[in-house]
């Protein structure tokens, strides 16, 4: 299906899509009433909700929303009897601003937008192409590896930022700053007094567990950090101020 055919579809839904719960809005083809509910968004719950409606209507079901991807479209993507029509949320705010609402309880909601744009302006929306479920499965795992990157770079700059505050050393003792060997390093000695205190043969041993064996870079390494400096002699209040930043 390439286009928006009104003639293939029983029902119509617009769906307002949230974390923990699902708007949603409907009108059999043909009819004027408009019928409004909640489905939970745990994937037991819509299997629930979508079973309902292919029970109650039969045939091909048209549904409008906001999303091309994500939990709720590749859920939905399932049912060879359901067609999803991403409406694009610019899209929808500007015919949200067109009524004005005032938020009283007889304004429409994002679910009653969503499903009369579907009904006033098919030819404006096309179907999200069916997808294998290993291709869903595949965007769903590189969808949770950009997020993960994106959690382990912004704690990764909080921990830079806040060892620049006491202990910048450490960041110059080591080229990578998100490795096991350089998380490893600071727990075990969280600042320049305990690394300084540690033995040579201690550090030695620590270095060649984590697997970095070259001799020339450990005993550069172990050089650095018994020749450094402290940047502040008030470890301890400068610590308590970092440790607040991070909670």
């Amino acid at each position: 299906m390439d286009h928006f055919d009104e003639a293939c579809f029983t029902v119509y839904v617009g769906i307002d899509w949230a974390d923990a719960k699902h708007d949603f809005c409907l009108q059999v083809a043909g009819g004027t009433q408009r019928e409004f509910g909640v489905f939970s968004s745990q994937a037991a719950h819509i299997d629930e909700w979508v079973g309902n409606l292919h029970r109650r209507y039969g045939g091909k079901i048209a549904i409008g929303l906001e999303l091309t991807k994500g939990p709720l479209v590749y859920a939905l993507q399932k049912y060879d009897f359901l067609v999803l029509f991403p409406i694009n949320p610019a899209t929808l705010a500007k015919y949200r601003q067109a009524f004005k609402p005032s938020r009283a309880k007889d304004d429409p909601t994002d679910a009653e937008l969503a499903l009369d744009l579907l009904l006033r302006h098919p030819e404006r929306f096309k179907p999200i192409e069916p997808q294998s479920p290993a291709m869903r499965a595949l965007l769903s795992f590189v969808e949770r590896r950009r997020e993960l990157i994106g959690v382990k770079t912004r704690f990764t700059n909080r921990l830079t930022n806040t060892l620049k505050q006491y202990y910048p050393h450490v960041l110059e003792w080591f080229d990578h700053h998100d490795t096991i060997l350089f998380c490893d390093f600071i727990t075990r000695w969280p600042t320049l007094e305990k690394a300084q205190g540690a033995r040579l043969a201690t550090l030695d041993r620590f270095f060649k567990e984590h697997n970095a064996r070259r001799a020339s870079v450990i005993d550069a390494r172990m050089a650095a950090i018994k020749a450094a400096r402290p940047l502040t002699q008030d470890v301890r209040s400068l610590l308590r101020t970092c440790w607040k930043r991070w909670y």
